[in-house]
């Protein structure tokens, strides 16, 4: 053989290799961090189901979620997907406050959101994952079983209000606290129907956190907890002046200064009925 044939015929092979290398990579850096917790399937796809701990537990999870065409072994660029968790209970059912799947971004085959499972059973049972995808403008569905573990902090709190309506409301950050002013971010539900927990707006949740195994001392600079309309969420100032255990002692006021759950925190009541747990 000539050497000009060699060298277009090597050319082409390193191009090719690149390229396969290339494809490979861009699907495991969307993994970074994360776990796999398991898969749906069906007789069309696959869905792969991730966290940052392989596992999901009560309070708030972010997950992220994966396609694969069963045929082809690829993953899915362009699905619509929703997604319906449920709690079978012995006489009754019911879901939990959730968020859309959107696709995760600068991602190709990434989806993510997130649940707030508000319970679960001690050994983790109870829950189903239902996710409902469209492609191309096909409608698929999945369901299957998961596990719920408990979190070993209460960082849920599911309640009846003086209103007579029931509420959720879980911790989300900070994920990762630190010795300052941490920024505080806590989600708030109403359970509209067994099935529909939307988000409460312009409410209001007055903060006073206490370390119990210190005297139950406060801290500093802390600001209450108001809604921001651009994440849906909540967001305060939340002083930690050292490591340890720290309750977060809420109260829950409607925008017409109700007070829904909740009491100040005295000499003669250390800790109110709302609360959320933080230890680091």
């Amino acid at each position: 053989m000539k050497l000009t044939h060699i060298i277009p015929l090597i050319f082409i092979t390193i191009f090719s290799v690149s390229c396969s290398t290339d494809n490979d990579d861009n699907i495991v850096n969307e993994l970074d961090n994360l776990i796999k917790v398991q898969n749906l399937s069906n007789d069309k796809h696959t869905i792969e189901l991730y966290t940052t701990s392989g596992r999901f537990y009560t309070g708030y999870n972010t997950i992220s979620v994966r396609i694969i065409d069963n045929a082809t072994k690829s993953y899915i660029e362009n699905a619509s997907i929703d997604w319906v968790p449920v709690m079978q209970m012995p006489t009754m059912q019911h879901s939990c406050p959730k968020s859309e799947v959107s696709k995760a971004s600068d991602k190709e085959t990434l989806y993510e959101g997130y649940i707030i499972y508000q319970m679960t059973n001690t050994d983790g049972s109870g829950w189903s994952l239902t996710i409902n995808y469209t492609i191309d403008d096909v409608e698929y569905t999945v369901t299957d079983t998961i596990t719920v573990l408990q979190n070993e902090l209460q960082n849920v709190s599911s309640f009846m209000g003086s209103d007579g309506k029931r509420y959720v409301v879980a911790l989300i950050e900070p994920s990762n606290p630190i010795i300052g002013i941490n920024n505080l971010v806590v989600g708030l539900y109403t359970m509209e129907t067994m099935m529909s927990f939307p988000v409460v707006e312009d409410y209001t949740l007055t903060l006073d956190p206490r370390m119990p195994g210190m005297g139950n001392h406060s801290s500093p600079n802390n600001t209450d907890l108001s809604f921001n309309s651009i994440d849906n969420m909540y967001h305060a100032n939340l002083s930690l002046t050292m490591t340890g255990y720290w309750i977060l002692n809420l109260k829950l006021i409607d925008s017409e200064n109700t007070v829904l759950k909740g009491e100040d925190v005295t000499e003669e009541n250390i800790q109110s009925s709302l609360y959320l747990e933080l230890e680091f």
